[in-house]
């Protein structure tokens, strides 16, 4: 294997897992993506430990679990860390370079990154490709890109008023192209290309938007334990979380973030045309920092602990010339806190101490099936307080605690997929929880919040997106 090969990581913005088409998807297509995966290792159970934009990107930038980095839900706060994977390949000789969106604090810092080129969203000030937008309508009062009306983490999607090439994703595909013709050729490279999409609003291009909407697309899937609601409704918030929609308010929505990903991938196809030599010379991973509820269980958004929500795509292909195998699939859980010990081990890199992350490459090498037996994740309440949840999952199983309220779930999820039926529900319901309640147990045993005496799970505890005596230049030990 070859010293310090060129590394491409490329993150979408809220991207289900089940949102591939070789994870069997009966209407979108991303054939781009599945080529990826195909001649690499499909990771089938990548979660992200905290399902939201700015504590999963905090995962990925130290390789560290949530309660490690400080932050176990969604919020701003000023952040110095210690050692980030950019950082550290820079140290080690690489030019890094990040472009799109990163949304972390302060504002500009570069965690690492030699250069930048940031775009948090599709709005606002200090951002490179709202201003670029802005330049090319003439129009520096307003957010061109946002013209659309549509709200920025609702559920109504619609065509996109911007032609394609003015949208995000366009912006960076341009960009990174623009980066790997300039780039030092007598250095390796590490490229972050970072999309806002599909993240809401839903508006993709409008040929993807035409390609999705007179489909057959799959129903949402709604559990035994989900929220109940008399039917749909008009009236109801356009950002609601909780939410029964209509079956063309539906379509709608679902055609329109399908749309998105199949945009995303024929974009990465656009990447590959242009630049196959250095890309087949290239560490390639994808992913996304989280789902999409999409209205499965009557719920939208993030922050859930549910595989529409958590489960992100994760596909890695190696270098060529290292020889690895094609098609290895991995069907143990791995997380967005195990790519940056991935990239340093591949680039002969020390991982520091302060990750919690594991390399995945054993497993791309077909010498192991699985680098932990379970994956701990959580979310403290975002939309309501008593949403603060817990999970911990074996890549079989996956069980759920809600730490204001005590309820649990325990699904499984070779047998039920989709979580409709749960398992916390049964008549052997305490036998079954009882080896998970303990594995949760242990997991919080050290937790400065009291989740647990150590004999039992103790709810109504705060449970706030910073850890307890939080500080930006700290790592936490509490695992």
């Amino acid at each position: 294997m070859p010293d310090q090969p060129n590394i491409i990581l490329i993150m979408t913005d809220q991207q289900r897992g089940d949102c591939l088409g070789i994870e069997g998807h009966t209407a979108l297509q991303t054939p781009n993506l599945d080529w990826i995966a195909r001649t690499g290792t499909h990771f089938r159970r990548g979660y992200s430990e905290c399902p939201s934009c700015i504590p999963a990107r905090r995962c990925l930038m130290t390789g560290t679990a949530p309660a490690a980095n400080g932050m176990v839900g969604y919020g701003g706060a000023e952040w110095y860390p210690a050692h980030t994977l950019a950082g550290e390949l820079t140290k080690a000789g690489y030019q890094t370079e990040m472009i799109g969106k990163l949304h972390l604090q302060p504002l500009h810092k570069r965690f690492g990154f030699e250069h930048m080129q940031l775009a948090d969203a599709t709005r606002g000030k200090d951002n490179e490709y709202v201003e670029w937008l802005q330049k090319q309508h003439g129009r520096m009062d307003v957010d061109p890109g946002m013209a659309h009306g549509i709200a920025s983490n609702g559920w109504v999607g619609r065509p996109h008023h911007l032609p394609e090439e003015q949208m995000h994703t366009f912006w960076c595909i341009d960009r990174a192209m623009g980066f790997l013709k300039k780039r030092d050729p007598s250095a390796p490279f590490f490229l972050n290309i970072s999309m806002i999409d599909p993240h809401p609003p839903l508006t993709p291009p409008s040929v993807y938007y035409d390609r999705y909407i007179d489909r057959e697309l799959p129903d949402p899937v709604v559990g035994d334990w989900a929220p109940e609601f008399d039917g749909p409704q008009k009236g109801l918030d356009p950002n609601a979380s909780e939410i029964c929609l209509d079956k063309h308010d539906m379509q709608c929505s679902r055609a329109a973030y399908y749309g998105m990903i199949n945009f995303i991938d024929e974009q990465i196809g656009r990447l590959y045309q242009y630049a196959s030599r250095d890309l087949n010379d290239c560490l390639i991973l994808f992913t996304s920092d989280h789902g999409e509820m999409l209205g499965d269980h009557n719920l939208f958004r993030k922050t859930w602990p549910y595989e529409a929500s958590a489960r992100v795509p994760f596909i890695a292909r190696a270098p060529r010339s290292w020889g690895l195998p094609s098609e290895v699939q991995c069907d143990s859980p791995v997380g967005i806190q195990d790519i940056m010990p991935t990239f340093l081990d591949a680039a002969g890199v020390d991982i520091p101490e302060t990750c919690t992350g594991k390399s995945l490459l054993p497993i791309m090498r077909g010498e192991a099936s699985s680098v932990r037996e379970v994956l701990h994740g959580e979310h403290s309440g975002c939309y309501a307080n008593d949403q603060g949840n817990q999970y911990i999952t074996d890549g079989k199983h996956k069980y759920i605690w809600y730490t204001q309220t005590g309820r649990e779930h325990l699904f499984n999820l070779e047998e039920d997929p989709d979580e409709c039926r749960d398992l916390a529900l049964t008549e052997d319901a305490d036998s079954l929880l009882h080896p998970w309640r303990n594995r949760m147990i242990a997991t919080l045993k050290d937790r400065p919040e009291g989740f647990t005496d150590g004999e039992k799970l103790i709810s109504g505890k705060e449970h706030k997106y910073l850890m307890p005596g939080y500080e930006p230049d700290k790592t936490y030990p509490f695992l």
